[in-house]
């Protein structure tokens, strides 16, 4: 645990100990282009997902701990990080547990989490008040819900601008009590599971084999995550195959962050990425507002 800002600003240094650089892209025969590339000036790999004009500024490691330290001054500066460099920063920005939320019992809890993208697409820095939830060791972050989002303009030098930086990250301070208050909605709501997945993955395609193995093989893995979740949590057996709202998004969003194959070596913080973007995990949450 990082328990004052100066371990907090030592920690993202020592792990983006880097620079992402513009450099040039020629043709052959070093024929002159417009366009640019982007780089580490560690291990000159290239990053990012294409061109940039000349006029494109990367973002500096110094803006990344200016963000992080401005976020974590939401929780009196006593948090815990987790960083990720993939075409971009991201860090993950979690307080002690003296945030936790109980949703059933006292063995499904749920904990703030600020999830801080800067990406090298030169779009504005996007910071994201989610949730970690212990049963199931989900990170999630919900779209819908009020004050859970903002963003911060690409500008250069972010450090000099610090006091309305704390005052942005500031406005995701009611986005914690409005993501728990949701959640508990959700949590009070029942659902059909066996209706709640068709809604959002349909139903197999006719005369496909291979549509119709992976729709079971998803099936079961999300139906036994959910049983698995009731037993551990201490809730009652399944009635007629009901859950509530809150275990059957659960139950799709840790599919997607833990079980669903992915290309590539993946991550874990490249699964929580990817499910955070997941069609089927967006669909669930909109379906669990809705009933």
């Amino acid at each position: 645990m990082n328990t004052n800002i100066e371990n907090v600003i030592d920690s993202v240094r020592e792990t983006f100990n880097f620079e992402v650089v513009k450099m040039p892209l020629t043709g052959s025969d070093n024929m002159y282009t417009p366009w640019y590339g982007l780089f580490r000036d560690d291990t000159c790999q290239y990053v990012g997902t294409g061109s940039v004009t000349e006029r494109y500024h990367p973002h500096t490691a110094d803006d990344v701990v200016a963000l992080v330290e401005a976020a974590s001054n939401i929780f009196e500066n006593e948090v815990e990080l987790k960083c990720h460099f993939k075409d971009g920063h991201y860090v993950s920005v979690a307080p002690t547990n003296d945030y936790r939320k109980e949703i059933y019992g006292t063995s499904d809890n749920v904990f703030p989490r600020i999830m801080i993208s800067a990406g090298l697409d030169g779009r504005a820095f996007q910071a994201t008040m989610g949730y970690y939830r212990d049963l199931c060791q989900n990170l999630a972050m919900l779209s819908s819900v009020s004050g859970t989002h903002v963003s911060i303009r690409h500008t250069r030098s972010l450090r000099t601008k610090m006091n309305d930086l704390i005052a942005t990250f500031g406005r995701l301070n009611d986005g914690w009590t409005n993501l728990t208050d949701v959640i508990a909605e959700m949590e009070s709501r029942e659902v059909v599971l066996s209706d709640f997945l068709v809604a959002i993955y349909g139903e197999p395609e006719e005369d496909s084999q291979r549509s119709a193995t992976i729709h079971t093989n998803r099936t079961e893995s999300i139906v036994r995550r959910v049983m698995r979740e009731r037993w551990q949590s201490g809730r009652p057996a399944i009635q007629n195959f009901r859950v509530s709202a809150w275990e059957a998004f659960n139950a799709v969003q840790g599919y997607a962050q833990h079980d669903a194959s992915r290309r590539g070596n993946v991550s874990g913080f490249d699964r929580v990425l990817l499910a955070s973007r997941d069609q089927s995990v967006q669909k669930a949450e909109r379906l669990a507002l809705a009933v």
